[in-house]
């Protein structure tokens, strides 16, 4: 699937539904169908004593808690950018939930500027991701951040 085929149905099936894990949910089975070649798609959601906790995923058993600035999701969360990753293997302090992960993707989600979570997805097969896919991928999280509620996640967790 196209990103902007991606995104089209990310933006139909979340329209007006005011359930913000059903959506994470949703969202998080649309990539693992609609992209090729992950081994793990999901979220971490941000919560105030600076970790991330798992959220919705599609995929392997998952760390439940990354600290802020550990790993490539906490450096997403922590530096409020998407990391690209194309060896996990050559990232400085890499968290392997599987070891079958050899580059991953983690886009961090915003509401009102401040980081409420990111968007992780990892792939067994090196350089797997392009700037074609941060630039897909980045969109695609912004038509959930524009789903999200102010005060998400704290009614979640």
């Amino acid at each position: 699937m196209t990103y902007p085929e991606l995104n089209a149905a990310l933006d139909a099936l979340i329209r007006d539904v005011p359930h913000p894990l059903s959506n994470l949910s949703n969202a998080a089975a649309l990539l693992w169908e609609g992209l090729d070649r992950l081994n793990w798609a999901g979220f971490y959601l941000a919560v105030p004593n600076g970790l991330l906790v798992l959220g919705p995923f599609e995929g392997k058993t998952a760390c439940i808690e990354i600290p802020f600035g550990r790993g490539v999701c906490g450096t997403a969360a922590e530096e409020n950018r998407t990391q690209l990753v194309p060896d996990v293997h050559l990232f400085p302090g890499h968290i392997a939930c599987d070891s079958a992960s050899a580059s991953e993707i983690v886009v961090p989600l915003r509401v009102g500027g401040r980081v409420v979570g990111v968007m992780d997805l990892d792939s067994p097969e090196k350089g797997r991701f392009t700037e074609e896919d941060r630039a897909g991928l980045e969109a695609f999280a912004g038509i959930l951040e524009a789903s999200l509620p102010e005060d998400f996640p704290a009614r979640l967790l």
